[in-house]
Protein backbone atom coordinates (compact mmCIF):
# COMPACT_ATOMS: atom_id res chain seq x y z
CA UNK A 1 0.00 0.00 0.00
CA UNK A 2 1.52 3.34 -0.85
CA UNK A 3 1.80 6.32 1.34
CA UNK A 4 -0.64 9.52 0.77
CA UNK A 5 0.38 12.22 -0.35
CA UNK A 6 0.22 15.52 1.85
CA UNK A 7 1.82 19.09 1.32
CA UNK A 8 3.06 18.66 5.09
CA UNK A 9 3.13 17.43 8.33
CA UNK A 10 -0.47 19.97 9.21
CA UNK A 11 -2.01 18.61 6.03
CA UNK A 12 -1.89 14.95 7.22
CA UNK A 13 -2.68 15.47 10.98
CA UNK A 14 -5.87 17.31 9.66
CA UNK A 15 -6.73 14.38 7.31
CA UNK A 16 -6.38 11.86 10.59
CA UNK A 17 -9.70 12.27 11.11
CA UNK A 18 -11.12 10.72 8.24
CA UNK A 19 -9.94 7.64 9.53
CA UNK A 20 -10.59 8.15 13.14
CA UNK A 21 -6.95 8.24 15.04
CA UNK A 22 -4.95 11.21 15.93
CA UNK A 23 -1.39 11.53 16.32
CA UNK A 24 0.14 11.31 20.13
CA UNK A 25 3.25 13.08 18.98
CA UNK A 26 1.11 16.26 19.50
CA UNK A 27 -0.10 15.33 22.62
CA UNK A 28 2.29 14.04 24.16
CA UNK A 29 2.87 16.42 26.78
CA UNK A 30 -0.58 16.26 27.72
CA UNK A 31 -0.96 12.34 27.97
CA UNK A 32 2.35 11.89 29.60
CA UNK A 33 2.58 14.41 32.14
CA UNK A 34 6.12 14.96 33.47
CA UNK A 35 4.32 15.23 36.88
CA UNK A 36 0.87 14.64 38.76
CA UNK A 37 -1.54 17.29 36.90
CA UNK A 38 -4.78 17.40 38.67
CA UNK A 39 -7.45 19.39 37.44
CA UNK A 40 -8.97 20.25 41.17
CA UNK A 41 -7.40 23.04 43.49
CA UNK A 42 -7.22 23.22 47.42
CA UNK A 43 -10.43 24.69 48.58
CA UNK A 44 -12.52 25.33 51.48
CA UNK A 45 -16.36 25.00 52.56
CA UNK A 46 -17.04 26.85 55.81
CA UNK A 47 -19.63 25.01 58.21
CA UNK A 48 -20.77 28.55 59.19
CA UNK A 49 -21.66 30.07 56.08
CA UNK A 50 -23.00 26.57 54.63
CA UNK A 51 -24.95 25.02 57.51
CA UNK A 52 -28.40 28.18 57.10
CA UNK A 53 -28.58 27.07 53.90
CA UNK A 54 -28.45 23.47 54.23
CA UNK A 55 -31.34 23.76 57.75
CA UNK A 56 -32.98 25.79 54.49
CA UNK A 57 -32.61 23.37 52.37
CA UNK A 58 -34.29 20.99 55.53
CA UNK A 59 -37.98 23.27 55.55
CA UNK A 60 -37.68 23.32 51.99
CA UNK A 61 -37.06 20.71 50.19
CA UNK A 62 -39.36 17.64 51.47
CA UNK A 63 -38.57 13.81 52.20
CA UNK A 64 -40.48 12.98 49.05
CA UNK A 65 -38.60 15.71 46.95
CA UNK A 66 -34.90 14.46 47.02
CA UNK A 67 -33.25 11.28 47.88
CA UNK A 68 -30.85 12.47 49.97
CA UNK A 69 -30.81 15.83 51.10
CA UNK A 70 -27.02 16.84 50.34
CA UNK A 71 -25.07 19.74 49.73
CA UNK A 72 -22.65 19.03 47.76
CA UNK A 73 -18.73 19.95 48.36
CA UNK A 74 -18.00 21.18 44.99
CA UNK A 75 -14.08 22.28 43.57
CA UNK A 76 -14.75 25.75 41.86
CA UNK A 77 -12.42 23.58 38.86
CA UNK A 78 -14.96 20.92 38.38
CA UNK A 79 -18.69 19.87 38.25
CA UNK A 80 -20.39 17.34 40.86
CA UNK A 81 -18.70 14.99 41.76
CA UNK A 82 -15.68 16.14 42.23
CA UNK A 83 -14.40 17.38 45.60
CA UNK A 84 -11.04 16.32 44.33
CA UNK A 85 -10.45 14.68 41.14
CA UNK A 86 -10.85 11.00 42.76
CA UNK A 87 -13.27 12.04 45.89
CA UNK A 88 -16.70 13.28 46.39
CA UNK A 89 -17.64 14.89 49.99
CA UNK A 90 -21.36 16.10 50.63
CA UNK A 91 -23.44 17.78 54.14
CA UNK A 92 -26.20 15.26 54.15
CA UNK A 93 -29.19 16.59 56.76
CA UNK A 94 -32.18 14.69 57.93
CA UNK A 95 -35.10 16.18 59.93
CA UNK A 96 -36.77 14.53 62.83
CA UNK A 97 -39.53 11.86 61.62
CA UNK A 98 -37.73 11.85 58.49
CA UNK A 99 -36.66 9.02 56.51
CA UNK A 100 -33.91 8.90 53.96
CA UNK A 101 -35.26 5.65 51.70
CA UNK A 102 -33.24 2.36 51.56
CA UNK A 103 -31.10 1.81 48.33
CA UNK A 104 -28.03 0.32 47.47
CA UNK A 105 -24.98 1.12 45.29
CA UNK A 106 -21.26 0.15 44.02
CA UNK A 107 -19.84 3.11 45.49
CA UNK A 108 -18.51 2.91 48.86
CA UNK A 109 -19.62 5.26 51.28
CA UNK A 110 -18.00 6.86 55.06
CA UNK A 111 -19.60 9.38 57.10
CA UNK A 112 -18.42 11.51 60.01
CA UNK A 113 -21.35 12.65 61.95
CA UNK A 114 -20.90 16.71 62.73
CA UNK A 115 -23.94 17.31 64.90
CA UNK A 116 -27.65 16.00 66.17
CA UNK A 117 -28.71 13.32 68.52
CA UNK A 118 -31.82 10.30 67.63
CA UNK A 119 -30.47 9.89 64.09
CA UNK A 120 -29.69 6.21 63.07
CA UNK A 121 -28.35 4.72 59.90
CA UNK A 122 -29.25 0.78 58.93
CA UNK A 123 -27.22 -0.77 56.64
CA UNK A 124 -28.04 -4.55 55.44
CA UNK A 125 -30.35 -5.06 58.43
CA UNK A 126 -28.18 -3.58 61.31
CA UNK A 127 -29.88 -0.21 62.47
CA UNK A 128 -26.61 1.63 64.48
CA UNK A 129 -27.17 5.27 65.70
CA UNK A 130 -25.52 7.84 64.77
CA UNK A 131 -23.45 9.89 67.40
CA UNK A 132 -21.26 13.30 67.05
CA UNK A 133 -17.54 12.55 65.65
CA UNK A 134 -18.61 9.01 65.16
CA UNK A 135 -17.52 7.45 61.58
CA UNK A 136 -19.76 5.32 59.86
CA UNK A 137 -19.55 2.93 57.15
CA UNK A 138 -21.84 1.60 54.02
CA UNK A 139 -19.92 -0.72 52.16
CA UNK A 140 -20.36 -1.44 48.56
CA UNK A 141 -24.08 -2.59 47.62
CA UNK A 142 -24.99 -2.73 50.75
CA UNK A 143 -28.94 -1.76 51.63
CA UNK A 144 -29.13 1.26 53.53
CA UNK A 145 -31.72 4.32 54.88
CA UNK A 146 -30.92 6.76 57.13
CA UNK A 147 -33.30 8.59 59.61
CA UNK A 148 -33.74 10.90 62.56
CA UNK A 149 -36.11 9.88 65.67
CA UNK A 150 -38.35 13.09 66.98
CA UNK A 151 -39.09 14.87 70.23
CA UNK A 152 -41.58 12.55 70.93
CA UNK A 153 -39.33 9.37 70.65
CA UNK A 154 -36.62 7.97 73.04
CA UNK A 155 -33.40 9.68 72.20
CA UNK A 156 -34.50 11.92 69.67
CA UNK A 157 -35.16 15.99 69.65
CA UNK A 158 -36.92 18.33 67.39
CA UNK A 159 -33.10 19.14 65.73
CA UNK A 160 -31.70 17.73 62.66
CA UNK A 161 -28.68 15.43 61.95
CA UNK A 162 -26.21 16.65 60.24
CA UNK A 163 -22.93 14.65 58.70
CA UNK A 164 -20.44 14.49 56.38
CA UNK A 165 -20.21 12.00 53.15
CA UNK A 166 -17.32 10.78 51.74
CA UNK A 167 -17.89 8.43 48.38
CA UNK A 168 -15.72 7.16 44.98
CA UNK A 169 -18.02 8.73 43.01
CA UNK A 170 -15.47 10.33 40.49
CA UNK A 171 -14.61 6.73 40.22
CA UNK A 172 -17.11 6.12 38.36
CA UNK A 173 -16.64 8.56 36.09
CA UNK A 174 -13.68 6.62 34.99
CA UNK A 175 -15.25 3.46 35.24
CA UNK A 176 -18.39 3.71 33.93
CA UNK A 177 -19.50 0.50 36.08
CA UNK A 178 -21.77 2.02 38.61
CA UNK A 179 -25.09 0.15 39.40
CA UNK A 180 -27.74 1.55 41.91
CA UNK A 181 -30.91 0.17 42.83
CA UNK A 182 -33.51 1.01 45.34
CA UNK A 183 -35.86 -0.91 47.48
CA UNK A 184 -39.34 -2.04 47.20
CA UNK A 185 -40.13 -0.10 50.78
CA UNK A 186 -38.67 3.19 52.54
CA UNK A 187 -36.81 1.14 54.96
CA UNK A 188 -34.98 -1.94 54.46
CA UNK A 189 -35.92 -4.92 57.18
CA UNK A 190 -33.45 -4.27 60.48
CA UNK A 191 -33.14 -4.66 64.21
CA UNK A 192 -31.22 -2.58 66.51
CA UNK A 193 -27.33 -3.35 67.33
CA UNK A 194 -25.09 -1.83 69.85
CA UNK A 195 -22.11 -3.38 68.45
CA UNK A 196 -21.52 -3.29 64.41
CA UNK A 197 -18.23 -3.57 62.57
CA UNK A 198 -19.48 -0.30 60.19
CA UNK A 199 -19.24 2.07 63.19
CA UNK A 200 -16.07 3.76 64.55
CA UNK A 201 -16.75 5.65 67.93
CA UNK A 202 -14.91 8.77 68.21
CA UNK A 203 -14.13 8.14 72.14
CA UNK A 204 -12.22 5.22 71.23
CA UNK A 205 -10.10 7.16 68.36
CA UNK A 206 -9.55 9.93 70.19
CA UNK A 207 -8.32 7.96 73.00
CA UNK A 208 -5.91 6.00 70.39
CA UNK A 209 -4.79 9.79 69.48
CA UNK A 210 -3.88 11.13 72.96
CA UNK A 211 -1.94 7.85 74.08
CA UNK A 212 0.20 8.44 71.42
CA UNK A 213 3.29 10.62 72.17
CA UNK A 214 4.25 13.68 70.06
CA UNK A 215 2.62 17.00 69.31
CA UNK A 216 1.20 15.52 65.98
CA UNK A 217 0.07 12.43 65.65
CA UNK A 218 -1.79 10.03 63.43
CA UNK A 219 -3.93 6.87 63.72
CA UNK A 220 -5.55 5.18 60.84
CA UNK A 221 -9.45 3.72 60.89
CA UNK A 222 -9.07 -0.10 60.00
CA UNK A 223 -11.61 -3.02 60.09
CA UNK A 224 -10.60 -5.02 63.21
CA UNK A 225 -8.26 -7.42 60.62
CA UNK A 226 -6.27 -4.05 60.45
CA UNK A 227 -6.98 -3.93 56.52
CA UNK A 228 -8.51 -0.56 55.34
CA UNK A 229 -12.15 0.37 55.24
CA UNK A 230 -12.25 0.24 51.82
CA UNK A 231 -10.42 -0.79 48.66
CA UNK A 232 -10.66 3.00 47.14
CA UNK A 233 -11.07 5.14 50.25
CA UNK A 234 -8.15 5.51 53.40
CA UNK A 235 -9.78 7.54 56.58
CA UNK A 236 -7.65 8.73 59.24
CA UNK A 237 -7.74 11.22 62.22
CA UNK A 238 -5.03 13.51 63.18
CA UNK A 239 -4.27 15.23 66.73
CA UNK A 240 -2.13 18.56 66.60
CA UNK A 241 -0.87 20.07 70.16
CA UNK A 242 -1.28 23.65 70.42
CA UNK A 243 1.23 26.05 68.53
CA UNK A 244 2.39 22.74 67.19
CA UNK A 245 2.92 21.80 63.42
CA UNK A 246 2.84 18.80 61.49
CA UNK A 247 4.64 16.99 58.65
CA UNK A 248 5.49 18.98 55.37
CA UNK A 249 3.67 16.51 52.94
CA UNK A 250 3.86 15.73 49.34
CA UNK A 251 1.71 13.03 48.60
CA UNK A 252 0.10 11.40 45.22
CA UNK A 253 -2.65 10.75 47.29
CA UNK A 254 -5.66 13.71 46.97
CA UNK A 255 -7.62 14.04 50.51
CA UNK A 256 -10.98 15.64 52.20
CA UNK A 257 -10.12 17.25 55.87
CA UNK A 258 -12.49 17.91 58.33
CA UNK A 259 -11.84 19.84 61.71
CA UNK A 260 -13.43 18.08 64.59
CA UNK A 261 -12.21 20.78 67.41
CA UNK A 262 -9.40 23.35 67.53
CA UNK A 263 -8.65 25.81 64.71
CA UNK A 264 -5.30 26.33 63.10
CA UNK A 265 -4.64 27.10 58.92
CA UNK A 266 -2.80 24.65 56.52
CA UNK A 267 -0.55 25.96 54.01
CA UNK A 268 -0.80 24.21 50.53
CA UNK A 269 1.61 24.61 47.69
CA UNK A 270 2.57 28.30 49.74
CA UNK A 271 -0.75 29.64 49.97
CA UNK A 272 -2.33 29.60 53.69
CA UNK A 273 -5.75 28.80 54.45
CA UNK A 274 -7.14 29.29 58.40
CA UNK A 275 -10.17 27.08 59.21
CA UNK A 276 -11.95 26.18 62.55
CA UNK A 277 -14.34 22.97 63.71
CA UNK A 278 -16.47 22.22 61.53
CA UNK A 279 -14.64 23.38 58.18
CA UNK A 280 -13.77 21.48 55.42
CA UNK A 281 -11.05 21.35 53.09
CA UNK A 282 -9.17 19.58 49.76
CA UNK A 283 -5.69 19.37 49.23
CA UNK A 284 -5.62 17.35 45.67
CA UNK A 285 -2.92 15.58 44.25
CA UNK A 286 0.83 15.97 44.64
CA UNK A 287 0.26 19.11 46.45
CA UNK A 288 2.97 20.41 49.36
CA UNK A 289 0.89 20.95 52.62
CA UNK A 290 1.16 21.35 56.01
CA UNK A 291 -0.67 21.94 59.29
CA UNK A 292 -0.61 23.94 62.43
CA UNK A 293 -2.75 24.51 65.48
CA UNK A 294 -3.28 28.09 67.16
CA UNK A 295 -3.72 28.07 70.91
CA UNK A 296 -5.70 25.22 71.18
CA UNK A 297 -5.27 21.55 70.52
CA UNK A 298 -6.94 20.29 67.26
CA UNK A 299 -8.39 17.26 65.85
CA UNK A 300 -8.73 16.35 62.29
CA UNK A 301 -10.46 13.82 60.54
CA UNK A 302 -9.21 12.87 56.81
CA UNK A 303 -10.55 10.87 54.16
CA UNK A 304 -8.54 9.73 50.98
CA UNK A 305 -7.83 7.78 48.01
CA UNK A 306 -4.25 6.51 49.08
CA UNK A 307 -5.73 2.26 49.56
CA UNK A 308 -6.41 2.56 45.66
CA UNK A 309 -3.22 4.42 44.72
CA UNK A 310 -1.53 1.68 46.70
CA UNK A 311 -3.00 -1.40 45.06
CA UNK A 312 -2.43 0.41 41.40
CA UNK A 313 0.83 0.91 41.93
CA UNK A 314 0.82 4.49 41.88
CA UNK A 315 1.01 6.02 45.67
CA UNK A 316 4.23 8.00 46.31
CA UNK A 317 5.13 10.54 49.15
CA UNK A 318 7.66 13.02 49.86
CA UNK A 319 7.99 14.15 53.58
Amino acid sequence: MSSQAFTDGDALVQALGDVNVSPLWAQMARLNPAAPNPTTRPFIWRYEQIRPYLLSAGQLIKEEQAERRVLMLVNPERTAPYTTDTLYAGLQLVMPYETAPAHRHSAFAVRFIIEGRGGFTAVQGQRVAMNPRDVIITPTWNWHDHGKKGANEEGGDDEPIIWLDGLDLPEFVHFPVHFNEHYSESRYPAKDVQDSPIVFPWAEMQRRLDEQKGAWVTAPYLKKDGSELSLTIGVLAERLEATSQSQEVRETASSVYHVIEGSGSTIINGKKTEWKQGDTFCIPAWSQYQHSAESDRVYLYRFDDKPMLKALGMYRVEA
